[in-house]
């Protein structure tokens, strides 16, 4: 139970931070009125999937991020060209509402006929060859073309993500990471809340962390209990105190008042070495003592984690371009495997945890590095000050290249993840 605890805060960690990362583009894509083909978890295989206005919602296989796919980014799928015979449907205003390109004899209620003119994007009209009669047709802004059993919507040209002022265009691609910020200001000031704040100047030893199998373990300490005294030493808030009077007592039984609560109690405990150190061990870890935080304590505090992480995560950066080593790196495998320590100690942990990976996917996203939103943003930059974009198939490709990187560089970091598992 332990370990399906363990699977499922992981996983749905790394739900809610794609999610929060892709519902970002999909709601200001949206907003600009660019049609959202699909609004997608993960990659690979479908594993669930469900159709919502004009969006298609769906769960895929491999949890290694998720995309918004908007009209108009990639080349449309569904092409009809003069000359091949389709079947419309028409609504009860005459205008077309669906294009069957296939299984044409088994379509009931629909006009055939080979295509003269169609145009999906501009005009929205198409002019067919019926039996020798030249019949013209509007066609809905919604309609949908049906092939082999799928059906698409047609995308005109006002829904394509291109037609969208640079502006519109670059909140929708700036939105994803924006909403990691956030989710990430969120999880860290709800961290504060369920741990509090260091309490200035304390006046005791608290404990955080007990060893198991060692003899704190053994005598029953808990994570939360005060150390008073030491074989009638006052200990007060020197934790030093107490790690030299336990390191000269290896292997001597030592008297120990404890508080827990309201009560307290005394013990005996016999410290002895742990493996490659010298010195007694009792196997207990500090905790700086805490209380509880306002709201603007809280409002602070997670302000002051979001720069500083932001700072740690930028000298990683910097590490990691001076001394390069595909050691350093970790996939989501090793992702995963850190997450699921972490979850072991406890929601607060993981909650900070899940706090930096958002931050972190946040900046590592607006990265200038092709395929990503910092390089999309780059390009409408550019766009932005030659008042013309550039060529959406030199654009394409820069993309397709960086993806490619990015995705065999994904692989090599996790084979070197397996290894090292199996390595131990």
């Amino acid at each position: 139970m332990e370990m399906l605890r363990i699977v499922f805060l992981t996983v749905l960690m790394f739900f809610v931070i794609v999610t929060v990362h892709e519902w970002g583009h999909y709601y200001f894509a949206r907003r600009a009125g660019i049609l959202v083909r699909e609004f997608a978890i993960g990659f690979g295989p479908k594993l669930f999937s469900y159709k919502r206005n004009e969006t298609q919602f769906t769960l895929r296989l491999l949890p290694f991020g998720g995309y918004a796919r908007m009209a108009g980014e990639d080349p449309e799928l569904v092409e009809i060209h003069p000359g091949q015979t389709i079947a419309v449907r028409l609504n009860s205003d005459n205008q077309v509402k669906k294009i069957y390109l296939d299984q044409l004899d088994n379509r009931k209620n629909v006009i055939r006929g080979e295509v003269e003119f169609m145009d999906m994007v501009d005009r929205l009209s198409v002019r067919l060859d019926v039996d020798g009669e030249h019949q013209q047709y509007q066609i809905h802004p919604q309609a949908m073309t049906v092939a082999k059993g799928i059906e698409t919507q047609i995308a005109p040209r006002d829904r394509q993500f291109g037609s969208k002022t640079v502006g519109q265009r670059a909140l929708a691609i700036f939105a994803g990471p924006v909403m990691n910020f956030i989710l990430a200001f969120v999880l860290f000031a709800l961290h504060i809340q369920m741990a509090g704040i260091p309490v200035e100047n304390p006046t005791y030893v608290q404990i955080g962390e007990i060893t198991k199998g060692m003899p704190a373990d053994e005598a029953n300490l808990k994570k939360g209990d005060i150390i008073e005294s030491i074989n009638g030493v006052a200990i007060g808030s020197d934790y030093q105190k107490m790690i030299e009077l336990i390191a000269a007592s290896k292997d001597k039984p030592m008297d120990w008042t404890v508080r827990r609560g309201d009560e307290s109690f005394e013990l005996t405990l016999t410290p002895r070495t742990m493996e490659g150190q010298e010195g007694g061990k009792v196997g207990i870890v500090p905790e700086l003592p805490t209380r509880s935080a306002g709201i603007g304590e809280t409002i602070t505090g997670a302000g002051t984690a979001m720069v500083d992480t932001t700072s740690i995560i930028f000298q990683g950066f910097r590490q990691l371009i001076q001394q390069f080593s595909m050691d350093d790196l970790g996939g989501p495998v090793r992702t995963f495997e850190v997450t699921g320590q972490i979850a072991k100690q406890g929601i607060e942990q993981l909650t900070y945890w899940a706090a930096i990976l958002s931050l972190y996917l946040g900046i590592f996203n607006l990265l200038p590095i092709p395929a990503l939103d910092g390089s999309r943003l780059v390009f409408l930059g550019i766009e932005a000050l030659r008042g013309k974009p550039i060529d959406p198939n030199r654009e394409g490709m820069v993309h397709f290249i960086g993806f490619a990187m990015l995705f065999l560089l994904m692989i090599a970091v996790t084979y070197n993840d397996i290894l090292r598992l199996i390595n131990g």
